[in-house]
């Protein structure tokens, strides 16, 4: 992607000189687990939480430095930032779940919704403001290459997202002085100046480094029409490419409402390991495979090569139903995806709201072989 020209606005004078406000590179401090895991959604925040104070790191792989990895935060706030932000590491993915976000970039103004996802590219600035009290989310850092659409392959011209549906900010500007702080991220630190403007001060701009906003339900779902469960890259959204075809630096997948119809099929994603690593969260309603304990707002990280599958009730259920047409339109989940294990932060790691007991799902599954003499 191009990086625009220099926008037109303020001149911009002598940078004000920045301070090293904190450390940001936790994922040397555990090691990747192997195990399955899964947290319930954040708590609600301390009053006066704006979005980057409530930003909580999961984990993460790579090195921002490099070029090549990505984290997942999620975030919960209540007030409107007065602080102006920019990650120099990568683009940051945000996935409301709970509550509508006003996102004021350089660009203009994006407006996000629960079932929209937001893109802020690499060093833009912005400031976030929650539109319905409590917001909560989630947020995929991206330090390798730019999302893109997905090569779509033998699907053809249509199918997935489509282009026309991606939305470039509404255009505004601020031309506001005093003292305004902004908050950089430069390789894992936090580094905080002052300004005597707010550097929104961007009137006009050229080139394709742009914020977006993605509406999920304009998604175009590609499925099975004959029989067994389609593996789930049918359903990236967004793609990180790698230096290795089949093993993203990060995909971003989507499961959308859609109509089961295969024939002769277990119809949830059947048991398998996998040679990335998902981190997968709920954004509204159930998830199939998941009946019960993976709420809207919690998440799920099953490590590379880490077996997993429906839990008992959804596997028992799915064996007995009826294989008519059936609709899934009572959820929406997602997946951050990525070829390398995510080490998680300490605080993920000794989290109060970590489920415990997070394998007893799958208790009480019984052998199904029927040899035959």
């Amino acid at each position: 992607m191009a990086v625009p020209d220099p926008p037109l606005g303020r001149a911009p004078g002598v940078h004000p000189r920045g301070q090293r406000r904190s450390a940001h590179r936790p994922f040397a401090d555990t090691v990747p687990d192997p195990n399955r895991l899964r947290w319930d959604p954040l708590p609600d925040p301390a009053p006066g939480t704006d979005f980057l104070g409530g930003l909580w790191t999961l984990g993460g792989n790579g090195d921002a430095a490099q070029r090549a990895g990505m984290a997942v935060h999620l975030y919960h706030a209540d007030t409107a930032m007065d602080r102006v932000f920019s990650d120099a590491d990568g683009e940051l993915l945000i996935v409301p779940e709970r509550g509508g976000l006003l996102l004021r970039t350089e660009f203009g103004l994006l407006h996000a919704e629960p079932g929209h996802v937001a893109l802020i590219p690499r060093g833009v600035r912005f400031r976030v403001e929650p539109l319905d009290g409590t917001a909560r989310g989630y947020v995929c850092e991206n330090y390798g290459a730019p999302f893109r659409l997905p090569d779509l392959g033998p699907i053809g011209a249509n199918g997935l997202a489509n282009p026309r549906d991606f939305r470039a900010p509404v255009a505004a500007y601020e031309d506001v002085e005093g003292p305004v702080e902004v908050v950089n991220k430069y390789c894992g630190n936090l580094w905080t100046a002052t300004y005597d403007h707010s550097p929104l001060d961007v009137v006009a701009w050229h080139g394709n480094h742009v914020p977006y906003v993605y509406d999920l339900r304009r998604f175009n779902v590609i499925g099975t029409i004959s029989y067994d469960h389609p593996d789930p890259s049918i359903f990236t959204v967004l793609t990180s490419p790698s230096d290795t075809p089949g093993l993203a630096g990060v995909d971003f997948v989507v499961f959308a409402p859609r109509w089961l119809v295969g024939e002769d099929t277990f119809r949830p994603p059947y048991f398998h390991r996998n040679v990335m690593s998902e981190y997968m969260g709920l954004i509204e309603g159930a998830y199939d495979a998941k009946a019960e304990g993976f709420v809207p707002g919690g998440g799920s990280l099953h490590n590379m090569m880490s077996a997993h599958g429906p839990d008992r009730e959804t596997f028992d259920r799915a064996s007995a139903a009826d294989l008519v047409p059936h609709r899934v339109d009572d959820g929406l989940a997602f997946m951050f995806e990525t070829r390398w294990p995510l080490a998680l932060t300490p605080q993920a790691a000794g989290a109060d709201h970590l489920q415990q007991g997070y394998d007893d799902v799958w208790s009480g599954l019984e052998r199904h072989f029927r040899p035959l003499h």
